[in-house]
Protein backbone atom coordinates (compact mmCIF):
# COMPACT_ATOMS: atom_id res chain seq x y z
CA UNK A 1 0.00 0.00 0.00
CA UNK A 2 1.23 3.46 -0.96
CA UNK A 3 2.30 6.26 2.04
CA UNK A 4 0.87 9.32 2.14
CA UNK A 5 2.42 12.29 0.78
CA UNK A 6 3.01 13.45 4.60
CA UNK A 7 4.10 10.03 5.18
CA UNK A 8 6.79 10.15 2.25
CA UNK A 9 8.20 13.97 2.72
CA UNK A 10 9.01 12.67 6.42
CA UNK A 11 11.15 10.23 5.25
CA UNK A 12 12.56 12.11 2.67
CA UNK A 13 13.40 14.38 5.06
CA UNK A 14 15.17 12.27 7.00
CA UNK A 15 16.65 10.59 4.34
CA UNK A 16 17.79 13.80 2.85
CA UNK A 17 19.50 15.26 6.48
CA UNK A 18 21.31 12.23 6.80
CA UNK A 19 22.53 11.58 3.12
CA UNK A 20 23.80 15.60 3.85
CA UNK A 21 25.59 14.78 7.39
CA UNK A 22 27.13 11.55 5.45
CA UNK A 23 28.66 14.25 2.98
CA UNK A 24 29.88 16.67 5.32
CA UNK A 25 31.49 13.79 7.01
CA UNK A 26 33.41 12.75 3.96
CA UNK A 27 34.27 15.72 2.96
CA UNK A 28 35.44 16.98 6.26
CA UNK A 29 37.84 13.15 6.81
CA UNK A 30 38.90 14.35 2.48
CA UNK A 31 40.26 17.51 4.34
CA UNK A 32 41.32 16.41 6.89
CA UNK A 33 42.82 13.24 4.91
CA UNK A 34 45.20 15.21 2.15
CA UNK A 35 46.19 17.89 5.35
CA UNK A 36 47.69 15.03 6.91
CA UNK A 37 49.07 13.20 4.15
CA UNK A 38 50.59 16.02 3.28
CA UNK A 39 52.22 16.81 6.70
CA UNK A 40 53.05 13.16 6.91
CA UNK A 41 50.63 12.18 9.04
CA UNK A 42 50.02 8.85 8.03
CA UNK A 43 48.19 7.63 10.92
CA UNK A 44 45.80 10.34 10.96
CA UNK A 45 45.02 10.38 7.55
CA UNK A 46 44.12 6.70 7.92
CA UNK A 47 41.63 8.01 10.27
CA UNK A 48 40.29 9.77 8.45
CA UNK A 49 39.96 7.04 5.44
CA UNK A 50 38.23 5.27 7.77
CA UNK A 51 35.73 8.23 8.64
CA UNK A 52 35.01 8.11 4.84
CA UNK A 53 34.26 4.56 4.72
CA UNK A 54 31.84 4.52 7.02
CA UNK A 55 29.73 7.51 5.64
CA UNK A 56 30.26 5.81 2.64
CA UNK A 57 28.83 2.40 4.43
CA UNK A 58 26.19 4.42 5.72
CA UNK A 59 24.86 5.53 2.65
CA UNK A 60 25.08 2.73 0.53
CA UNK A 61 22.71 1.03 2.98
CA UNK A 62 20.30 3.84 3.19
CA UNK A 63 20.04 3.59 -0.74
CA UNK A 64 19.28 0.19 -0.29
CA UNK A 65 16.40 1.01 1.83
CA UNK A 66 17.98 0.22 5.00
CA UNK A 67 17.68 3.73 7.07
CA UNK A 68 17.30 2.22 10.50
CA UNK A 69 20.50 -0.14 9.43
CA UNK A 70 22.54 2.67 8.21
CA UNK A 71 21.65 4.89 11.65
CA UNK A 72 22.52 2.04 13.66
CA UNK A 73 25.66 0.81 11.86
CA UNK A 74 26.87 4.60 11.49
CA UNK A 75 26.59 5.33 15.30
CA UNK A 76 28.27 2.34 16.54
CA UNK A 77 31.10 3.05 13.84
CA UNK A 78 31.78 6.52 14.85
CA UNK A 79 31.32 5.58 18.18
CA UNK A 80 34.33 3.31 17.82
CA UNK A 81 36.40 6.05 15.84
CA UNK A 82 35.66 8.24 18.49
CA UNK A 83 37.16 6.50 21.13
CA UNK A 84 40.26 5.45 19.11
CA UNK A 85 40.82 9.43 17.78
CA UNK A 86 40.36 10.42 21.35
CA UNK A 87 42.65 8.21 23.48
CA UNK A 88 45.20 8.04 20.97
CA UNK A 89 45.18 11.19 19.07
CA UNK A 90 43.19 13.98 20.40
CA UNK A 91 44.80 14.07 23.64
CA UNK A 92 44.73 18.06 25.80
CA UNK A 93 47.44 19.96 26.26
CA UNK A 94 48.21 23.42 28.10
CA UNK A 95 47.45 24.77 24.69
CA UNK A 96 44.83 23.03 23.42
CA UNK A 97 41.48 21.59 25.23
CA UNK A 98 40.04 18.23 23.80
CA UNK A 99 37.14 18.60 21.60
CA UNK A 100 36.16 15.88 19.48
CA UNK A 101 34.75 14.24 22.48
CA UNK A 102 31.90 16.54 21.78
CA UNK A 103 30.71 14.66 18.66
CA UNK A 104 30.06 11.94 21.38
CA UNK A 105 27.05 14.21 22.16
CA UNK A 106 25.83 14.34 18.65
CA UNK A 107 25.97 10.47 18.27
CA UNK A 108 23.86 10.10 21.77
CA UNK A 109 21.51 12.66 20.40
CA UNK A 110 20.87 11.09 16.93
CA UNK A 111 20.73 7.66 18.95
CA UNK A 112 17.89 9.20 20.78
CA UNK A 113 16.13 10.18 17.73
CA UNK A 114 16.65 6.65 16.22
CA UNK A 115 14.65 4.98 19.88
CA UNK A 116 12.14 7.41 19.09
CA UNK A 117 11.48 6.00 15.57
CA UNK A 118 11.87 2.42 16.36
CA UNK A 119 12.67 0.98 19.89
CA UNK A 120 15.16 -1.04 21.00
CA UNK A 121 17.68 -2.24 23.80
CA UNK A 122 20.56 -1.76 21.40
CA UNK A 123 19.82 1.78 20.85
CA UNK A 124 19.87 2.42 24.41
CA UNK A 125 22.85 0.93 24.77
CA UNK A 126 24.47 2.59 21.85
CA UNK A 127 23.06 6.01 23.87
CA UNK A 128 24.32 5.20 26.80
CA UNK A 129 27.97 3.81 25.90
CA UNK A 130 28.14 7.81 23.90
CA UNK A 131 27.18 9.24 26.92
CA UNK A 132 29.40 7.18 29.37
CA UNK A 133 32.20 7.92 26.77
CA UNK A 134 31.56 11.53 26.69
CA UNK A 135 32.00 11.53 30.27
CA UNK A 136 34.79 10.08 30.28
CA UNK A 137 36.87 11.63 28.44
CA UNK A 138 35.12 15.33 29.79
CA UNK A 139 36.36 14.75 33.22
CA UNK A 140 39.81 13.77 32.96
CA UNK A 141 43.11 13.39 30.40
CA UNK A 142 42.79 9.74 29.35
CA UNK A 143 44.77 8.22 26.41
CA UNK A 144 46.66 5.23 25.82
CA UNK A 145 51.00 4.87 26.54
CA UNK A 146 51.35 4.48 22.70
CA UNK A 147 49.11 7.85 21.71
CA UNK A 148 50.86 10.24 19.09
CA UNK A 149 48.65 13.97 20.31
CA UNK A 150 48.10 15.92 17.37
CA UNK A 151 50.56 19.29 17.64
CA UNK A 152 49.13 21.98 19.14
CA UNK A 153 48.80 24.55 16.02
CA UNK A 154 46.78 21.49 14.58
CA UNK A 155 44.64 21.35 17.81
CA UNK A 156 44.26 25.29 18.61
CA UNK A 157 42.69 25.13 14.78
CA UNK A 158 41.01 22.04 15.60
CA UNK A 159 39.38 22.96 18.70
CA UNK A 160 37.32 25.78 17.24
CA UNK A 161 36.03 24.16 14.09
CA UNK A 162 35.15 20.61 15.84
CA UNK A 163 33.29 22.97 18.75
CA UNK A 164 32.08 24.77 15.76
CA UNK A 165 30.83 21.72 14.04
CA UNK A 166 29.63 19.59 17.32
CA UNK A 167 27.44 22.38 18.45
CA UNK A 168 25.58 23.16 14.98
CA UNK A 169 25.20 19.19 14.72
CA UNK A 170 23.47 19.55 18.43
CA UNK A 171 20.95 22.54 17.55
CA UNK A 172 20.63 20.32 14.45
CA UNK A 173 19.22 17.42 16.64
CA UNK A 174 17.62 19.53 19.03
CA UNK A 175 15.74 21.40 15.64
CA UNK A 176 14.85 17.29 14.56
CA UNK A 177 13.74 16.05 17.83
CA UNK A 178 11.26 19.04 18.53
CA UNK A 179 9.80 18.66 14.99
CA UNK A 180 9.66 14.83 15.70
CA UNK A 181 7.95 15.20 19.64
CA UNK A 182 5.41 18.00 17.98
CA UNK A 183 4.82 15.56 15.12
CA UNK A 184 3.93 12.75 17.28
CA UNK A 185 1.90 14.70 19.65
CA UNK A 186 -0.45 15.81 16.50
CA UNK A 187 -0.63 12.44 15.44
CA UNK A 188 -1.84 10.93 18.94
CA UNK A 189 -4.74 13.75 19.11
CA UNK A 190 -5.77 12.87 15.43
CA UNK A 191 -5.44 8.72 16.53
CA UNK A 192 -7.67 9.30 19.49
CA UNK A 193 -10.35 11.29 17.21
CA UNK A 194 -9.99 8.10 14.67
CA UNK A 195 -10.97 5.61 17.05
CA UNK A 196 -13.69 7.56 18.72
CA UNK A 197 -15.09 8.48 15.10
CA UNK A 198 -14.68 4.91 13.92
CA UNK A 199 -11.93 5.73 10.96
CA UNK A 200 -10.13 2.82 11.57
CA UNK A 201 -11.09 0.19 9.25
CA UNK A 202 -9.50 -3.61 8.03
CA UNK A 203 -8.33 -4.52 4.51
CA UNK A 204 -8.04 -8.25 4.03
CA UNK A 205 -4.97 -9.95 2.19
CA UNK A 206 -5.62 -13.47 0.93
CA UNK A 207 -3.36 -16.53 1.75
CA UNK A 208 -3.19 -19.43 -1.07
CA UNK A 209 -1.98 -22.65 -0.76
CA UNK A 210 0.26 -24.87 -3.04
CA UNK A 211 -2.81 -25.68 -5.45
CA UNK A 212 -4.05 -22.05 -6.17
CA UNK A 213 -7.09 -21.84 -3.21
CA UNK A 214 -7.56 -19.55 -1.18
CA UNK A 215 -7.49 -20.75 2.21
CA UNK A 216 -7.58 -17.94 4.52
CA UNK A 217 -6.60 -13.79 4.69
CA UNK A 218 -4.26 -11.07 6.35
CA UNK A 219 -6.88 -8.74 8.12
CA UNK A 220 -4.45 -5.43 7.62
CA UNK A 221 -5.60 -2.19 9.38
CA UNK A 222 -5.96 1.13 7.68
CA UNK A 223 -6.61 4.90 8.90
CA UNK A 224 -9.13 6.17 6.62
CA UNK A 225 -8.41 9.54 8.09
CA UNK A 226 -10.30 12.56 6.49
CA UNK A 227 -7.25 15.21 6.33
CA UNK A 228 -4.39 12.32 5.39
CA UNK A 229 -6.62 9.92 3.20
CA UNK A 230 -5.91 5.98 3.85
CA UNK A 231 -2.72 5.77 5.73
CA UNK A 232 -1.29 2.61 5.81
CA UNK A 233 -0.36 0.98 9.38
CA UNK A 234 3.47 1.10 9.19
CA UNK A 235 2.79 5.31 9.70
CA UNK A 236 0.62 5.42 12.59
CA UNK A 237 1.55 2.10 14.32
CA UNK A 238 4.80 3.25 15.98
CA UNK A 239 3.17 6.50 17.24
CA UNK A 240 -0.33 4.80 18.51
CA UNK A 241 2.23 2.01 20.21
CA UNK A 242 4.31 4.68 21.95
CA UNK A 243 1.25 6.86 23.02
CA UNK A 244 0.25 3.25 25.07
CA UNK A 245 -3.00 3.16 22.39
CA UNK A 246 -2.16 -0.08 20.44
CA UNK A 247 -3.78 -2.29 23.33
CA UNK A 248 -7.49 -0.73 22.49
CA UNK A 249 -6.94 -0.30 18.98
CA UNK A 250 -5.45 -3.83 18.70
CA UNK A 251 -8.67 -5.08 20.63
CA UNK A 252 -10.62 -3.06 18.19
CA UNK A 253 -8.96 -5.37 14.97
CA UNK A 254 -9.42 -8.70 16.73
CA UNK A 255 -12.96 -7.59 17.76
CA UNK A 256 -13.87 -6.85 13.65
CA UNK A 257 -11.88 -10.16 12.63
CA UNK A 258 -13.68 -12.49 14.58
CA UNK A 259 -16.69 -10.48 13.69
CA UNK A 260 -15.63 -11.56 10.28
CA UNK A 261 -15.33 -15.28 11.13
CA UNK A 262 -18.62 -15.60 12.39
CA UNK A 263 -19.71 -14.55 9.60
CA UNK A 264 -17.43 -16.78 6.99
CA UNK A 265 -18.19 -20.18 9.41
CA UNK A 266 -21.93 -19.29 8.42
CA UNK A 267 -21.42 -19.61 4.72
CA UNK A 268 -20.14 -23.04 3.24
CA UNK A 269 -18.05 -21.34 0.54
CA UNK A 270 -16.38 -19.10 3.14
CA UNK A 271 -16.55 -21.23 6.62
CA UNK A 272 -13.05 -23.33 5.50
CA UNK A 273 -11.08 -19.67 5.58
CA UNK A 274 -8.42 -18.87 8.52
CA UNK A 275 -8.29 -15.38 9.29
CA UNK A 276 -4.42 -14.04 10.63
CA UNK A 277 -4.03 -10.77 12.72
CA UNK A 278 -1.01 -8.89 13.70
CA UNK A 279 -0.21 -8.44 17.47
CA UNK A 280 1.54 -5.56 18.46
CA UNK A 281 4.37 -5.68 21.60
CA UNK A 282 2.70 -3.53 23.31
CA UNK A 283 -0.50 -6.08 23.21
CA UNK A 284 1.40 -9.02 23.59
CA UNK A 285 2.80 -7.25 27.00
CA UNK A 286 -0.49 -6.28 28.34
CA UNK A 287 -1.82 -8.88 31.27
CA UNK A 288 -5.16 -8.69 30.11
CA UNK A 289 -4.22 -9.94 26.40
CA UNK A 290 -5.09 -13.89 26.85
CA UNK A 291 -8.60 -12.93 28.36
CA UNK A 292 -9.53 -10.43 25.44
CA UNK A 293 -8.68 -13.02 22.52
CA UNK A 294 -11.01 -15.69 25.12
CA UNK A 295 -13.69 -12.99 25.61
CA UNK A 296 -13.52 -11.97 21.63
CA UNK A 297 -13.53 -16.30 20.16
CA UNK A 298 -16.68 -16.72 22.63
CA UNK A 299 -18.47 -13.74 22.05
CA UNK A 300 -18.61 -13.77 18.52
CA UNK A 301 -19.01 -17.81 18.56
CA UNK A 302 -16.34 -18.42 16.17
CA UNK A 303 -14.21 -21.68 15.60
CA UNK A 304 -11.23 -20.73 17.20
CA UNK A 305 -8.92 -22.87 14.72
CA UNK A 306 -9.77 -20.22 12.68
CA UNK A 307 -7.83 -17.54 14.31
CA UNK A 308 -4.23 -16.87 14.09
CA UNK A 309 -2.16 -14.27 15.48
CA UNK A 310 1.18 -12.90 13.59
CA UNK A 311 3.96 -12.19 16.07
CA UNK A 312 7.49 -10.71 14.93
CA UNK A 313 10.53 -12.11 16.23
CA UNK A 314 12.03 -9.03 18.24
CA UNK A 315 8.43 -8.83 19.85
CA UNK A 316 9.23 -12.23 21.55
CA UNK A 317 13.11 -12.02 22.10
CA UNK A 318 12.09 -8.70 24.16
CA UNK A 319 10.06 -11.24 26.50
CA UNK A 320 10.60 -14.46 25.71
CA UNK A 321 9.41 -16.34 29.25
CA UNK A 322 6.14 -14.50 29.02
CA UNK A 323 5.86 -14.64 25.13
CA UNK A 324 6.19 -19.26 26.06
CA UNK A 325 3.56 -18.70 28.63
CA UNK A 326 1.08 -16.62 26.55
CA UNK A 327 1.22 -18.35 23.43
CA UNK A 328 1.14 -21.60 25.31
CA UNK A 329 -2.30 -20.12 26.85
CA UNK A 330 -3.36 -19.27 23.73
CA UNK A 331 -3.25 -22.46 22.02
CA UNK A 332 -4.61 -24.41 25.02
CA UNK A 333 -8.05 -21.87 23.51
CA UNK A 334 -7.36 -23.70 20.30
CA UNK A 335 -5.75 -20.17 18.67
CA UNK A 336 -2.38 -20.76 16.36
CA UNK A 337 0.55 -18.60 16.92
CA UNK A 338 2.79 -17.31 13.80
CA UNK A 339 5.88 -15.87 13.62
CA UNK A 340 6.18 -13.06 11.29
CA UNK A 341 8.41 -11.49 9.43
CA UNK A 342 10.91 -14.51 10.09
CA UNK A 343 14.55 -13.66 9.29
CA UNK A 344 14.22 -9.86 9.88
CA UNK A 345 15.18 -9.80 14.03
CA UNK A 346 17.17 -12.18 15.71
CA UNK A 347 16.54 -15.45 14.55
CA UNK A 348 17.59 -17.57 17.16
CA UNK A 349 17.46 -21.19 16.81
CA UNK A 350 17.41 -21.42 20.75
CA UNK A 351 14.28 -19.28 21.27
CA UNK A 352 12.50 -20.38 18.18
CA UNK A 353 12.39 -24.23 19.46
CA UNK A 354 11.11 -22.75 22.94
CA UNK A 355 8.13 -21.20 21.21
CA UNK A 356 5.39 -23.36 20.72
CA UNK A 357 4.09 -22.09 17.05
CA UNK A 358 2.29 -23.33 14.29
CA UNK A 359 3.58 -21.27 11.53
CA UNK A 360 6.88 -19.71 9.96
CA UNK A 361 6.06 -16.26 7.05
CA UNK A 362 8.88 -15.91 5.24
CA UNK A 363 10.17 -11.99 5.11
CA UNK A 364 9.32 -10.10 1.74
CA UNK A 365 12.56 -9.69 1.94
CA UNK A 366 13.94 -13.13 1.04
CA UNK A 367 10.91 -13.34 -1.52
CA UNK A 368 12.12 -10.58 -3.32
CA UNK A 369 15.82 -11.83 -3.21
CA UNK A 370 14.60 -15.88 -4.26
CA UNK A 371 14.46 -15.32 -8.22
CA UNK A 372 17.54 -12.80 -8.59
CA UNK A 373 20.29 -15.39 -8.11
CA UNK A 374 21.13 -18.58 -6.49
CA UNK A 375 21.95 -17.63 -3.18
CA UNK A 376 18.65 -15.80 -3.13
CA UNK A 377 17.17 -19.36 -3.69
CA UNK A 378 19.65 -21.00 -1.85
CA UNK A 379 18.87 -19.04 1.49
CA UNK A 380 15.06 -19.54 1.22
CA UNK A 381 14.92 -23.02 0.66
CA UNK A 382 17.13 -23.32 4.12
CA UNK A 383 14.27 -21.27 5.69
CA UNK A 384 11.79 -23.68 4.65
CA UNK A 385 13.51 -26.71 5.51
CA UNK A 386 14.64 -25.04 8.81
CA UNK A 387 10.39 -24.77 9.41
CA UNK A 388 9.56 -27.77 8.30
CA UNK A 389 12.26 -29.70 10.57
CA UNK A 390 10.57 -27.82 13.55
CA UNK A 391 6.93 -28.98 12.68
CA UNK A 392 5.88 -25.81 11.11
CA UNK A 393 4.09 -24.75 8.08
CA UNK A 394 5.95 -22.02 6.18
CA UNK A 395 4.06 -19.12 4.47
CA UNK A 396 5.87 -16.92 1.85
CA UNK A 397 4.71 -13.09 2.18
CA UNK A 398 5.19 -10.67 -0.70
CA UNK A 399 5.37 -12.80 -3.58
CA UNK A 400 5.10 -10.60 -6.47
CA UNK A 401 6.06 -12.65 -9.31
CA UNK A 402 5.35 -15.81 -11.54
CA UNK A 403 9.34 -16.90 -11.29
CA UNK A 404 9.33 -16.33 -7.14
CA UNK A 405 6.01 -18.66 -7.08
CA UNK A 406 7.39 -20.51 -8.98
CA UNK A 407 10.71 -21.48 -6.94
CA UNK A 408 8.97 -20.92 -3.89
CA UNK A 409 6.64 -23.96 -4.64
CA UNK A 410 9.45 -26.14 -6.03
CA UNK A 411 11.73 -25.33 -2.50
CA UNK A 412 8.58 -26.83 -0.55
CA UNK A 413 6.61 -23.42 0.52
CA UNK A 414 3.51 -24.36 1.93
CA UNK A 415 1.31 -20.95 1.58
CA UNK A 416 1.61 -18.08 -0.16
CA UNK A 417 0.58 -14.63 0.06
CA UNK A 418 1.32 -11.34 -2.26
CA UNK A 419 0.23 -9.21 -4.90
CA UNK A 420 0.63 -11.70 -7.19
CA UNK A 421 -2.42 -13.03 -5.91
CA UNK A 422 -4.36 -9.80 -4.99
CA UNK A 423 -3.90 -6.89 -3.33
CA UNK A 424 -5.12 -5.52 0.16
CA UNK A 425 -9.16 -4.84 -0.33
CA UNK A 426 -12.56 -3.74 1.96
CA UNK A 427 -14.08 -6.98 3.14
CA UNK A 428 -16.75 -6.58 0.59
CA UNK A 429 -14.77 -6.25 -2.02
CA UNK A 430 -12.20 -9.44 -0.60
CA UNK A 431 -15.30 -11.46 -0.51
CA UNK A 432 -15.98 -10.34 -4.19
CA UNK A 433 -13.14 -11.56 -5.35
CA UNK A 434 -12.58 -14.86 -4.14
CA UNK A 435 -13.58 -17.00 -6.90
CA UNK A 436 -11.15 -14.89 -9.38
CA UNK A 437 -8.26 -13.90 -6.67
CA UNK A 438 -6.12 -16.60 -7.82
CA UNK A 439 -6.39 -18.17 -11.46
CA UNK A 440 -5.42 -22.02 -13.00
CA UNK A 441 -2.44 -19.92 -14.85
CA UNK A 442 -1.29 -18.32 -11.41
CA UNK A 443 -1.34 -21.33 -9.38
CA UNK A 444 0.30 -23.49 -12.20
CA UNK A 445 3.79 -24.16 -11.51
Amino acid sequence: MARTAAGRQHDRRAVFAYKLGCLIIAGSGMLWGTVFLLTGGLALAAMEGALIVIAATAWLLINRGRFSAALLFSQIAFLLFALVFNLVFDVPSAAAPRVSHLYLLVLAALGYINYLRERSRLQIGVVAACLAAFVMFASAPVSVPFAQPLPDEVRYVGAWVNAILATSMLAGCGYVMHVELERSSRYVHELQVALWKGEFVVYYQGQIDRSGRVIGAEALLRWESPRRGLVPPDLFIPVAEQAGMMVEIGGWVLNRACQTLSAWQNDPATRHLTLAVNVTAGQLRDDSFVPLVEAAVALHGIDPTRLKLELTESMMVASIEGAVDKIEALGRLGVAVALDDFGTGYSALGYLRRLPLFQLKVDRSFVADVALNERGTSLVRNIIRLGHDLGLQVLAEGVETQDQFRLLKASGCDQFQGFLFGRPLPLAQFEASLERSVTPERAAV
